[in-house]
């Protein structure tokens, strides 16, 4: 049993008529194979297709994957929709949309691919096309400002919309090709070809011409296994994209009542006022804990519940008060049933005062040594109450 593989003949084809030849499960899956179909099976680095089969009455049956088992191709069915059974003639409808997109990604990359490895004499080592990203590895160092010279020349490329050529030579005639291909390959190869960018053996689906992919744009780059991974989106990836960040920049502007094009200069504006505001703030309230951790000087025991503040600064108080009354501290913080707390104090009083405090009013925390930290479900009384019942 083979399966002709339509989306070689046309990679555009849309609908086409088939056959059912086999229904079956396997791992809780359940599969069928068509006589011919134009679903693109996963392979190349390129996500299998996805769409439906219409029966002769109407009936659908949703297409989840498509995968390459030897000779057949194999589309994985939902349960939850109708299922052919072996003989019935379908129409096979590909989610266009999802595999246009994966069209745009494939050939993209090839067109990125191959100038990069022409220019740095390296090889593409690695290509993952995800539900959002590309990720493109390879074996060479490249910068930022490289990058960027190549992401100039790509989309002057795609631009001038170069065709994009397949072909299955002969053994005799690939011996005479010059290509990229990213494994050793056995019986026939099919070679993809966008002239004066990328010759490579591939076994995807790409656009006619250069013009389809749109646009590119690279995103970010990382050293990687010594060499470079690329983050990059082409085609409506790349449009919505771009679209996203100019909508986020332009609120941003809104915001700080600044041109689309001085966003930059005005958040760092503000940061750098902030980080000072920070600094001051913090100064203050350095003195704020100095002054009030003052009032417990040699007092013993101390018990401080407050208003609602930040971990760090309940954090901070209950160490400077303990510090200074030589007993142990217990800073609440918080309001109605729900408060944050830190104890602090002699490291033989504090575990064994933290299993108490969290028994007593429904609390969970730890710590070690002189301190600890937590939360408890109690107001004001409950805790006030425990405090008195521990003898401090």
């Amino acid at each position: 049993m083979i399966t002709e593989r339509l989306f070689y003949k046309d990679a555009y084809l849309k609908e086409f008529e088939a056959r059912v030849q086999d229904i079956y499960e396997r791992d809780g899956r359940l599969f069928a194979v068509l006589d011919r179909t134009a679903f693109y099976p996963e392979g190349g680095g390129q996500p299998g297709d996805r769409g439906k089969m219409i029966g002769s009455g109407g009936d659908i049956a949703e297409v989840l994957y498509t995968a390459e088992n030897g000779d057949i191709i194999e589309h994985e069915l939902s349960r939850k929709s109708h299922i052919p059974s072996p003989g019935d003639k379908v129409t096979g409808v590909i989610d266009w949309e999802d595999r246009f997109d994966h069209m745009q990604q494939h050939s993209g990359e090839h067109i990125v691919s191959g100038m990069i490895c022409k220019r740095f004499g390296c090889d593409n080592v690695g290509f993952h096309m995800g539900a959002d990203m590309v990720e493109l590895d390879f074996n060479a160092k490249i910068s930022a400002e490289e990058l960027a010279e190549i992401e100039n020349a790509a989309n002057r490329y795609i631009a001038e919309d170069h065709k994009c050529i397949s072909s299955w030579p002969s053994k005799e005639e690939l011996e005479k090709i010059e290509y990229r291909s990213k494994k050793e390959l056995d019986g026939d190869v099919r070679i993809a070809s966008f002239p004066g960018a990328d010759t490579c053996a591939c076994c995807g689906t790409h656009v006619s011409g250069s013009a389809q992919v749109g646009m590119v744009k690279f995103l970010s780059s990382e050293s990687f296994k010594g060499g470079t991974r690329i983050e990059v989106k082409f085609g409506k990836r790349a449009f919505d994209h771009l679209s996203m960040a100019y909508e986020q920049n332009k609120a941003i502007g809104v915001l700080l009542s600044a041109k689309e094009d001085r966003t930059f200069e005005y958040v760092k504006k503000h940061m750098d006022e902030l980080s000072a505001e920070k600094y001051r703030a913090g100064g203050l309230e350095e003195e704020l804990i100095e002054s009030i951790s003052e009032r417990y000087q040699d007092a013993g025991d101390v018990l401080l519940i407050i208003k609602a503040e930040s971990a760090d600064y309940v954090r901070k108080l209950a160490t400077k008060i303990s510090e200074k009354s030589k007993g142990c501290t217990a800073v609440f913080s918080g309001e109605a049933e729900t408060y944050k707390y830190v104890i602090a104090g002699p490291e033989n009083e504090i575990p064994g005062l933290n299993r108490e405090l969290t028994q007593s009013l429904n609390g969970r925390g730890g710590g070690r040594g002189g301190f600890a930290q937590g939360a408890v479900n109690a107001d004001r009384g409950q805790i006030e109450a425990f405090w008195q019942g521990t003898g401090r």
